[in-house]
């Protein structure tokens, strides 16, 4: 993973032990004082909601403590590899796109970030700037060329 991924996560954990416990907490105090808790649907919602929160935590727990982090900036070369900005040209509509490869976690199609476990990913390691590769798409195969490989 990267630091910016592993900072997201530990943004993510210290917002949920800071303020979405401590709120969801609350929510059940005050649920309770309601009176009746079978019937009662704030209760029960807020202990679904404490029940998610508390998984949350655990899974980021463990994330952040088993993180490994790799700096792309200290890497080099021409190969893509984890952690690299690979630009690419789609060749049946020659439209340029960007992506960065990073962890499973961090990844986010929308800011241009892919998985190294996804299809295309997986299909861009090891190749170089020049390079063709067929990635399996669901409407049929893609072909990209990959126009250049920075790691930043």
């Amino acid at each position: 993973m990267t630091g910016k991924g592993l900072q997201l996560l530990e943004d993510e954990l210290r917002k949920l032990k800071s303020e979405e416990r401590p709120a969801v907490i609350r929510a059940i105090a005050e649920a309770r004082s309601h009176g009746d808790l079978s019937e009662n649907a704030e209760y029960h919602a807020a202990r679904e909601r404490q029940s998610f929160i508390e998984g949350r935590i655990l899974e980021l727990e463990e994330l952040v403590s088993t993180a490994e982090v790799i700096d792309p900036t200290t890497l080099s070369g021409s190969q893509v590899k984890f952690g690299a900005t690979v630009c690419l040209v789609d060749e049946d509509t020659d439209k340029e796109i960007t992506y960065q490869i990073v962890g499973l976690h961090e990844a986010d199609i929308k800011q241009g970030k892919i998985s190294i476990s996804s299809p295309l990913a997986k299909s861009l390691i090891g190749k170089q700037e020049g390079d063709t590769v067929s990635v399996p798409a669901p409407g049929g195969d893609r072909t990209y060329e990959i126009l250049s490989v920075k790691f930043i």
